[in-house]
């Protein structure tokens, strides 16, 4: 909602009313405390409100063009003092999101040079103490199948793992639960929302830049575009343990803090599980 996405402190009360103790958020948020290097007010401050992160994300100002080589350098030397920074807050893992797409998308040469970054830095995070994973983003350089297979088997699965949002993989056309069925331990987090009831095991066509506030693509959980309790059911069996991040990007019909509890409540209620 607008409230939310205009002042993240204002988000991140009403989430711990609500019931949530962590939270994931994106660096630009904290630039004050982050170019300033003050981890330890940043975690005055969260303490005050009774959320933790779970980790920050990369994203702007920060340099994410995976698929450029000549910014290679960059790219690493910028999420490593990323790392150092959330270490210092208790994070046990960097997530990051690629850059965004090219009106031609993501050629195999691109990807090369994407697998040999990642493969870079995620060594490096490991080194660092964290673990480390790449998450696919409709509209961003890595979105899809073709490119998801690639990326998975051409870098070392123990240093880069996959986040995987149940949203972006439906639109991605792709059903989250074979993908995480085929991935399993791989995938290091998960960001669960829900989508529209008829993209249910995957949109039919690639979902272009919905209107967030006249055509939402999210909605709470239970919706019914994601079968969450064939996930569930999945990550028991294999006993996968690590994050699983409730969000919604947009919350036109009812104020954040409700859609926030309708979900906290399906994940307690249908799935059983503990904020």
């Amino acid at each position: 909602g607008t409230a939310w996405s205009k002042d993240i402190w204002l988000a991140f009360r009403e989430i711990h009313e609500v019931g949530y103790r962590y939270v994931e958020a994106f660096i630009g948020s904290f630039l004050e405390y982050y170019n300033g290097d003050k981890p330890e007010q940043l975690q005055k401050r969260m303490d005050g409100l009774g959320v933790h992160f779970a980790t920050i994300s990369n994203g702007s100002p920060m340099e994410t063009h995976f698929e450029d080589p000549a910014r290679h350098d960059k790219i690493i030397e910028e999420h490593l003092r990323l790392v150092r920074f959330i270490k210092r807050l208790g994070c046990k893992h960097l997530k990051i999101n690629t850059g965004g797409r090219r009106p031609t998308g993501t050629t195999d040469e691109d990807l090369k040079h994407m697998a040999a970054v990642l493969n870079d830095l995620g060594r490096r995070i490991n080194e660092e103490g964290l673990k480390f994973g790449v998450h696919a983003h409709m509209w961003s350089q890595f979105e899809n199948r073709r490119e998801i297979d690639y990326i998975m088997a051409n870098t070392d699965p123990k240093h880069i793992m996959f986040v995987l949002d149940t949203g972006h993989i439906n639109m991605a056309g792709i059903d989250p639960v074979e993908l995480a069925r085929t991935l399993g331990h791989r995938v290091l987090e998960y960001h669960l929302k829900d989508t529209k009831k008829e993209w249910l095991g995957g949109a039919k066509g690639r979902v272009d830049h919905p209107d967030m506030q006249k055509d939402p693509p999210f909605f709470p959980l239970g919706h019914g575009g994601v079968d969450f309790v064939a996930l569930k059911a999945h990550l028991d069996k294999i006993g996968w343990r690590g994050w699983m991040v409730v969000q919604l990007d947009s919350s036109p019909g009812q104020p954040p803090k409700e859609a926030a509890r309708v979900s906290a409540q399906y994940i307690q209620k249908t799935l059983g599980l503990k904020l």
